[in-house]
């Protein structure tokens, strides 16, 4: 069993930048897909954005052109860095990571980390 570890999140005023981080410890698989999905009290959980093994990343809409995801290969860590943001990026942030071991594919979730933004 592989346990994200995730850090970054706490309260910003909006408008202010923030980040959080994911690292993917003791792993021997290959990461495919390191992202962040996010929730907000009461709302499903939903992509907000992904870094492919690929070299390309999607993105929710509503975080396009503000949020910029990044990951190290080297260090099994992702990155997302939020920009201008806006009370409605409130939520607990999970990260999320597929795995493939031999022939098979692992998904594991982070925690979750609170994110508020709020004046």
């Amino acid at each position: 069993q592989v346990q994200l570890v995730e850090s970054g999140g706490g309260l910003v005023q909006p408008g202010g930048p923030l980040s959080v981080s994911c690292e993917v410890p003791g792993s021997s698989g290959s990461m495919l897909a390191m992202g962040w999905y996010r929730q907000a009290p009461g709302k499903q959980r939903d992509l907000v954005a992904v870094a492919n093994s690929d070299g390309s990343a999607d993105y929710a809409d509503s975080v396009k052109g503000r949020f910029t995801i990044s990951r190290d290969d080297a260090k099994n860590t992702v990155t997302l860095q939020m920009n201008s943001l806006k009370p409605e990026d409130t939520a607990v942030y999970h990260c999320n990571v597929r795995v493939r071991s031999g022939v098979w594919d692992y998904i594991y979730w982070g925690q979750g980390t609170q994110v508020t933004v709020s004046s």
